[in-house]
């Protein structure tokens, strides 16, 4: 461990001996931010040269934002951490600026623009639900969160999804409109400004976005406790909708469970299999089975539920979860919450399932995960 100089020798000490302090910040920008812990621990020097604002600019003019997984849990209480495939490392984000400390859910998280951005969403207060229009964003330059102009209208389990750096939303519900939303919104990062988009044909609840060929798809129900999805695409270029009939190659498709990379679907069916979608041939293809659960001293593999899955680069991720195991004691089942954090190259099949390092905690249900890719 390097020794702090004391008194007047601290006047000036260089970053890295040898090289001018701006040739030195860029050489510690290449390094991945997982290892910024480590790094601010070589000297004080280096604490405070990676904690600076000339450190932060730096890397923003240089677009240098790192690769990061966002993940928020159920037992978070709002909390996000964030996973850095490069170093394999978690480090936990700033608290988020809010101020309720009541469970929230019902939100949706995306990159755009070397942001990150956690949009509406509700509070729940004794099983009554809050939707609120609040949008909080989060620079990985400056690891900082800091607060974006709301959207319009409050909205929760809404449709979401970033079209040429711009993020649209559709639908969900709010308190006002029980019977769900028809609005549409388009955020401009760089104006830092949302706009009003022609509406949908009808209102639709509980929506997700699968939105690829710079169109937005929207999946949703037009009443609560109905299982039929109502499929709907919205063209930016002429700002039109298109109500899709034939459902039959999206009518299994989940929110937390469907993920797109390089305009390819890939989702995780109620079986166990993982898919692929084939556009031209509108077929889906299986690529593998989904990774079980082993635990320790338990006789066979679990299934787990209410994970993460991700596209990142070319890795499929799962990511926390629960599972049921059986208890021979009590002759009942009990939840096991997990950390685990498995991967597999999606170009190489059959999938082959691998641990990264696990969450550092045991996360129950996941609420939202996003990737941020430099």
């Amino acid at each position: 461990m390097e020794e702090e100089p004391v008194g007047d020798d601290r006047e000036y000490q260089a970053i890295i001996p040898g090289l001018p302090d701006d040739l030195a910040l860029r050489c510690l920008a290449r390094i991945s931010h997982g290892y910024h812990g480590l790094l601010e621990c070589i000297s004080r020097k280096w604490r405070d040269a990676i904690r600076s604002m000339d450190y932060a600019h730096m890397k923003a003019r240089h677009e240098r934002c790192g690769n990061w997984l966002f993940v928020s849990t159920a037992d978070g209480k709002g909390q996000w951490d964030a996973y850095d495939p490069d170093a394999d490392r978690w480090h936990p984000l700033p608290t988020v600026p809010t101020d309720c400390d009541e469970s929230f859910c019902g939100f949706s998280c995306v990159s755009v623009c070397k942001k990150f951005l956690v949009i509406g969403g509700c509070y729940l207060y004794n099983k009554r639900s809050l939707a609120i229009n609040d949008v909080i964003l989060f620079d990985p330059f400056k690891k900082q969160w800091k607060r974006a102009a709301n959207m319009q209208t409050a909205r929760t389990d809404f449709a979401c999804a970033v079209i040429s750096n711009k993020v649209y939303v559709a639908g969900g519900g709010n308190s006002s409109c029980t019977k769900g939303l028809s609005s549409v919104e388009v955020y401009d990062p760089c104006a830092d400004r949302w706009e009003d988009l022609p509406p949908m044909p009808f209102t639709l609840i509980e929506c997700f976005s699968i939105s690829y060929g710079g169109q937005f798809h929207v999946l949703g129900k037009r009443e609560y406790n109905i299982q039929q999805d109502t499929y709907l695409i919205f063209n930016p270029v002429n700002q039109h909708w298109c109500i899709m009939e034939d459902l039959q190659l999206f009518c299994k498709l989940t929110h937390n469970y469907t993920t797109i990379q390089n305009g390819n679907i890939y989702t995780i069916l109620e079986e166990g299999s993982i898919k692929k979608v084939d556009m031209d041939q509108k077929v889906w293809c299986t690529l593998g089975e989904f990774p079980a659960v082993v635990l320790p001293k338990h006789m066979r593999s679990l299934k787990p539920f209410t994970f993460g899955f991700v596209a990142f680069q070319q890795y499929l991720y799962v990511i926390g979860g629960m599972t049921l195991k059986y208890n021979l004691d009590t002759l009942s089942y009990g939840i096991v919450k997990l950390n685990s954090n498995r991967f597999c190259d999606m170009r190489k099949l059959p999938l082959e399932w691998k641990d990264a390092r696990p969450m550092p905690i045991r996360s129950g249900r996941i609420l939202g995960c996003a990737v941020m890719e430099e």
